[in-house]
């Protein structure tokens, strides 16, 4: 895949455009098609610098794969052929990375490319979920139905993530003001009153020493705390992305108090949808467990999805291999659910009634979850405040016992 920067004449008008083709072959057909002809073409980046520069500037959001598949589902319901639904939605888009791809994949399917096979070219933006699917739709003859069940499964996960982000998002911004206000007070108004305290001549309290000891450190050394502070938050968000630092979050939000069911449910939740919508759309069972392991992000998740598609596929049941599961990852309600829906053909269905109802505990639960928090964080901004006062009004006393 390679930019081309070109010229071409259209109606008697010339243009100037830059965009991403395999090669100059697949550029000059689909100036051709748009029934223009080509004056010059210049080859300016490579696929990869160009779309690194592209991704640094704009990302394609979850939110644009799945307005993505529903108008693409729609345009082909209406008769429309694949490519030419495909030029119609890169001339609709506003994101030049996401333009370059949906013509990228364009030219690859007027070559005579499949068009799961177009999209697979492009794993950082279509997932092994969404390729899977829009193969198995191409094989059954319901393309236009598989985008569908693929948009609406990455519509309710989507949503499903940012309720819960949403939930985390609170108590992390008002932590972060309470260290900000903390370093503030620290550095500008604690040294007016320890200059205060220090003329009154007293011995002053342990409490109010430890808080003056604190101002006068942050103040000699403000640069080197901003920085530690700034340095460990990075630290942190660096290690979530290294495997360790994964593994090590994935096994604190199951055996976390407050979270660990909520987070079971959740990851039952996201598996129950996807199996859902790739059995429905023509998966064989199997796969579609595959599949489902890597769509789910917590690591023992997906070593026991793993493990289960290798016992199904020897003809054990799922709701059986999901059952004997170690530390009991999925709630009992999955595998009993299964059990039926295997006993009556009825999986598609009852796998979409498990998501359903922990897609709506897990709603429940965040809301739940920011209820509680915020009267803990009440508690924990009075008990900080009440600190302070306390050891700003000791030496007070002291000098009152002092007087006496």
């Amino acid at each position: 895949m390679s930019f081309y920067k070109y010229k071409y004449i259209k109606e008697g008008k010339e243009y100037e455009e830059t965009k991403e083709f395999s090669d100059k072959a697949s550029l000059y057909g689909a100036v051709r098609s748009e029934n223009g002809s080509i004056v010059s073409v210049k080859e300016v980046k490579s696929e990869k610098s160009q779309i690194k520069f592209f991704s640094l500037r704009k990302k394609i959001k979850t939110q644009e794969i799945i307005t993505f598949a529903k108008n693409l589902s729609v345009m082909i319901d209406a008769g429309l052929s694949v490519s030419r639904s495909l030029s119609v939605l890169s001339k609709q888009s506003k994101n030049k990375k996401l333009i370059a791809i949906l013509e990228s994949i364009g030219s690859s399917v007027n070559g005579g490319e499949t068009f799961s096979k177009s999209l697979d070219a492009h794993p950082d933006v279509f997932s092994s979920l969404f390729v899977s699917m829009v193969r198995a739709g191409e094989e059954s003859g319901k393309l236009s139905y598989s985008l569908r069940v693929i948009s609406d499964q990455m519509e309710k996960s989507y949503a499903l993530s940012k309720k819960i982000k949403g939930a985390m998002i609170y108590p992390a911004v008002i932590v972060s003001v309470m260290v900000v206000i903390g370093i503030v007070m620290m550095v500008y108004m604690m040294p007016t009153l320890t200059e205060t305290f220090k003329g009154l001549n007293i011995n002053l309290p342990l409490p109010t020493r430890v808080i003056i000891a604190m101002s006068d450190f942050l103040i000699a050394n403000l640069l080197l705390t901003v920085g530690t502070l700034i340095a460990l938050v990075l630290g942190f968000f660096y290690a979530l992305r290294t495997q360790k630092g994964k593994n090590t979050l994935d096994y604190v939000t199951l055996h976390m108090p407050m979270i660990k069911n909520m987070s079971k449910e959740v990851n039952a939740a996201r598996t129950a949808r996807t199996l859902s919508s790739l059995v429905s759309s023509g998966v064989d069972i199997v796969s579609a467990i595959g599949i489902t392991g890597d769509v789910v992000q917590n690591h023992y998740f997906k070593d026991l999805l793993n493990k289960a598609a290798k016992q199904v596929e020897i003809g054990e049941l799922l709701s059986v291999s999901l059952s004997n599961s170690n530390g009991n990852l999925y709630p009992v309600f999955v595998s009993e659910m299964l059990s039926v829906g295997e006993e009556t053909g009825k999986i598609t269905e009852m796998l979409d009634n498990i998501a359903t109802y922990y897609e709506s505990e897990t709603d429940q639960k965040t809301k739940d979850l920011s209820t509680i928090i915020e009267p803990f964080l009440m508690i924990l901004i009075g008990i900080v405040v009440g600190i302070f006062a306390i050891a700003m009004m000791l030496p007070t006393y002291s000098l009152v016992d002092a007087i006496q």
